[in-house]
């Protein structure tokens, strides 16, 4: 029975939805299997078990079907649902992302809390490592503030470093930010980005998450978050990333579902600038500007012409590009020494630069 839209979709039909999506082992490709076979997910709920295991459904799955966890938390979704600012888009809706819909697999049910109109707008991805330098974490946060101010939604995984990075820099100029979750929307991880999260909500961003409100962070459920992420998009900026980061899968399954790929280089002798560079060497986009991507970008320029953020110190552009002690900037700015040692001073009294084990890093902002 599809739902042409969520209002139209009978309570009995949605809770049982929401049962199906809480069943061990079944995930989008199964979940859409046994609406295909029985017509809808109140019918899938009541057909026997020998009709689950014909189609190859593991016993766990038909054996959860009536249990009081499945139902419990099928209620307490629900319930949440009844908030104006807490939603349902399901694959059958008008609302659900066109291009999200157009992925291998993409989710059934996604939950959304804040402006679910942001999940169908224009939208750019930025990811990156975890443990970002700090200059990597000021030029996540200089793309952010220029493609929000361009029109874009900003779009990113709400994970420390490059994410967080991004999500706060496009609220801090009044744009608009979507937090793809690897948890359920109650189960916010990581904790340290609850406050990011309330802002991100007060300011009419949103959060999204195909999993079940309560479901907590499994290893798994990050790459599958991470298909979301670039299945909404038009394209992902990655900005620092180590060979072994998990935003390389984010770019790779961006590249899967032909998706733009853009990469920000960095020093040869920096390991967390080796995965932007393989995905260069693979052919992603090498950007150094927000030009190149709206560029690249410009067949969806419905969007206003992106201001650039520029450093107004020449010393902070330097430090941009890589960290440096007060003689390698003394030598990169052709400025005296004690002219320099001056001007740091002043920078890091305004917060603009910090000093590291003798380096000077520019700091987001």
């Amino acid at each position: 029975m599809p739902c042409p839209d969520f209002s139209a979709c009978p309570p009995a039909e949605l809770e049982a939805r929401l049962r199906l999506q809480r069943l061990p082992e079944v995930g989008p490709q199964r979940f859409m299997k046994l609406i295909h076979a029985f017509g809808n997910a109140s019918a899938a709920l009541s057909a026997p078990a020998s009709a689950w295991r014909t189609l190859g459904l593991p016993p766990a799955a038909s054996d959860a079907r009536r249990s009081a966890e499945v139902r419990d938390g099928a209620a307490a979704a629900m319930a949440w649902l009844e908030r104006p600012d807490q939603h349902l888009l399901m694959w059958d809706d008008p609302a659900y992302p066109a291009l999200l819909a157009e992925i291998p697999n993409p989710p059934p049910l996604l939950f959304v809390a804040g402006d679910p109109a942001l999940v169908d707008k224009p939208q750019l991805a930025i990811v990156g490592s975890r443990r970002a330098s700090p200059p990597a974490l000021g030029t996540a946060a200089a793309f952010s503030r220029s493609l929000a101010r361009a029109g874009f939604v900003v779009t990113s995984g709400l994970a420390l470093g490059i994410d967080g990075a991004a999500h706060q820099a496009a609220i801090d100029v009044g744009g608009a930010t979507i937090g793809v979750l690897g948890t359920g929307l109650q189960k916010l991880y990581p904790q340290r980005h609850r406050n990011l999260a309330r802002h991100m909500l007060e300011q009419g961003s949103a959060l999204v998450s195909e999993f079940p409100l309560d479901a907590g962070p499994l290893p798994a459920n990050f790459p599958r978050r991470n298909r979301i992420i670039s299945g909404l998009s038009l394209g992902v900026l990655v900005v620092e990333a180590s060979l072994a980061s998990g935003s390389l899968i984010t770019a790779r399954l961006a590249a899967e579902q032909g998706r733009e790929v853009f990469a920000i280089p960095g020093s040869i002798h920096h390991p967390g600038a080796k995965g932007c560079h393989q995905l260069i060497r693979d052919g992603a986009l090498l950007v150094e500007s927000i030009e190149q991507i709206l560029e690249s970008l410009r067949g969806w320029q419905n969007l206003s012409p992106a201001p650039v953020d520029k450093p107004a110190h020449p010393l902070v552009a330097l430090l941009l590009a890589a960290p440096l002690t007060s003689e390698g900037l003394a030598h990169a700015s052709g400025q005296p020494l004690n002219r320099v040692l001056a001007s740091l001073t002043n920078l890091e009294l305004d917060g603009r630069v910090c000093n590291e084990a003798g380096r000077w890093f520019a700091r987001p902002g």
